[in-house]
Formats: structure tokens, C-alpha cells, sequence
């Protein structure tokens, strides 16, 4: 390994100072042999997503989610979701819109009696069944703000995951295997919705979801900073229980189970890495095979 050079404890080493640099030299003059193929499902890889700038921290575009229905509501209030006030329609009661209150009262939660014609603008005419859940906006981390000082970072991208209960999966298994942030693309993405936050079992609480305009940007700013990036993907020559970069700083980047890594992503990854399969299962979701990987590459920290 190379020597650390004395900058103090705060300070990442630059890429050319880590062991695994000459690797990722040898993967990117490989890479261009292995353009086209599947991804760590064994899916036909799609397209690249476009993007802007990078964008400076901030909420969401999205308005504030509304949950409706009685089941929902209740379901959503059991899971702790932040909710940021509770609607009920005058004269609406049975077992669950009772408990909903209550909950809603124990969490602090305001709770307004509404009127058919109020929840019906509401919830833009949604089957509301008397009671509606306001959920708010969440507050994207940036990017940069998901890199750690004084230890190695552990980042999970997520490139084309379009399902919030996948992206609550992976937020969760980010919480239980030491990662420290997930960054998703600003369009065609996943957000923070009251189903990710129901997927990710309140670790949405501690675990910042980063949101950028443009991945590849995004992922060659961390690879700029030290970070080896690594895409999970079929094609992978390194199985990643074998990742030799897992001890520094990594970021692991996961595609969708449908179209997998982008080709732009993939060409920007330093290594692709595989889960190796030897059942019969073609195919693995993105929450699935991102706890698979964060497992393996918490073992070797």
C-alpha cells in the first residue's frame, strides 16, 4: 500500500496514493470491451439518463405527499412516518381513523377536521375514505455533503431505481452496514416518498439521501476527491466479496433490475463488480443486491 501523506487526520488521499490505483487504471483501458451485456441481474443494460448542474443543497421539487385511504394512513402512522398534519372529515370514525388520530396525537402531529369538499380538493379527488395524511417535503442532502472526514466514506448510488420501496430497502441496508449516504439522480429516480419510508424502517432518520442533477458528474466529482467507484454488474471480471478497494473510500453504484447500469455510469465506474449467482434466479432486485454487496464489503472495514 502506499504510505498516507501527512496532511492531517481531516484530509482524503488523493486517488494516485491509494493501493488499488493502478487497478483502476488497468479496468478503465479493459473497459471498452465490455460495452454492451447485462447488469447484476442479468439484465441488458439501458440508456444514460441526461442531466443538468449540479445542484446545491435543497428540498425537493415535488409538492408534500398526500397519503389517502384509511389503511394507509394508519399503516403510515404505525411506521413512524414524519407527517406534518392529519386531515379528518367531520363525522368520519371507525377502529382505524381512531387510531390514526391517536397517533397522530402521541407524534405531535396537528390534527384539522375537514370538510368532503376540502379533502376532496385535497387529495385532487382521490378515494380519501374520510382522512388524508400530509407528508413533507423531504430535504435532499448535496452530494459532497455524504463524504465523511477522518474515515474512509461509503456511498451507495442508485442509477435508474425508479421504485421508493427499493430505494427505502437500500437506505436501510446502507444503515445496517456502516454506509453513509445514498445519492439517486435528480430525474427518472426514486425519491423520498411515505413508501420509502415505510421500506427503509425509520433509517431515513439517520441515513441523508443526496440528490444529483447529473450522476456521471456526481460520480467523477468523488472519484476527483479519492473515492474508487465501483458498478455492481454481471459483466464484472471482480466478484465483490473479492473488492480489494473495500477498506478505503468506495463509492457502490446499483442499477435497476430492469435496465441495470446506464452506459455512462458503467464507462465512469473504476471496476465492475459482480455478485456471483449459481442458483437458478436470473434476476435480483436492486434493495436485494445492494444488502448483498454492502454485506460483503462491510466485512473487509
Amino acid at each position: 500500500m502506499a504510505k498516507r501523506r501527512k496532511k492531517g487526520p481531516s484530509r482524503t488521499l488523493k486517488a494516485e496514493d491509494r493501493h488499488w490505483y493502478g487497478k483502476r487504471q488497468e479496468a478503465r483501458a479493459t473497459k471498452s470491451a465490455t460495452r454492451t451485456g447485462t447488469d447484476t441481474t442479468g439484465s441488458r443494460r439501458g440508456q444514460p439518463s441526461s442531466g443538468g448542474e449540479r445542484p446545491q443543497r435543497r428540498s425537493a421539487p415535488d409538492a408534500p405527499e398526500i397519503v389517502t385511504g384509511r389503511n394507509p394512513v394508519v399503516e403510515a402512522l404505525r411506521a413512524g412516518i414524519p407527517a406534518s398534519t392529519l386531515y379528518v372529515m367531520s363525522g368520519a370514525s371507525d377502529d382505524r381513523i381512531r387510531e390514526s388520530i391517536k397517533l397522530a396525537t402521541d407524534a405531535g402531529v396537528p390534527l384539522l377536521e375537514a370538510g368532503k369538499t376540502e379533502l376532496d380538493r385535497l387529495t385532487d379527488h382521490a378515494v380519501h375514505q374520510g382522512i388524508a395524511l400530509q407528508v413533507p417535503e423531504y430535504n435532499y442532502a448535496h452530494p459532497d455533503d455524504l463524504l465523511q472526514r477522518g474515515t474512509p466514506s461509503l456511498i451507495v448510488a442508485l442509477d435508474g431505481v425508479t421504485d421508493p420501496r427499493n430505494l427505502g430497502a437500500v437506505v436501510r441496508s446502507a444503515a445496517a452496514f456502516g454506509a453513509h449516504g445514498v445519492l439517486v439522480p435528480e430525474r427518472r429516480a426514486a425519491g423520498v416518498t411515505a413508501g420509502a419510508w415505510k421500506a427503509s424502517a425509520g433509517t431515513l432518520t439517520s441515513v441523508p439521501v443526496a440528490r444529483a442533477t447529473n450522476l456521471v458528474r456526481a460520480l467523477k466529482a468523488y472519484q476527483s476527491a479519492g473515492l474508487f467507484v465501483a458498478g455492481l454488474d454481471a459483466r464484472g471480471t471482480t466478484g465483490v466479496d473479492s473488492l480489494d478497494a473495500s477498506t478505503g473510500p468506495l463509492v457502490l453504484v446499483v442499477g435497476s433490475e430492469g435496465k441495470g447500469l446506464s452506459r455512462l455510469v458503467a464507462d465512469t465506474c473504476d471496476l465492475l463488480v459482480n455478485i456471483p449467482m449459481p442458483g437458478k434466479a436470473e434476476s435480483l432486485n436492486a434493495g436485494v443486491a445492494a444488502s448483498i454487496a454492502l454485506y460483503e464489503i462491510a466485512r473487509h472495514r
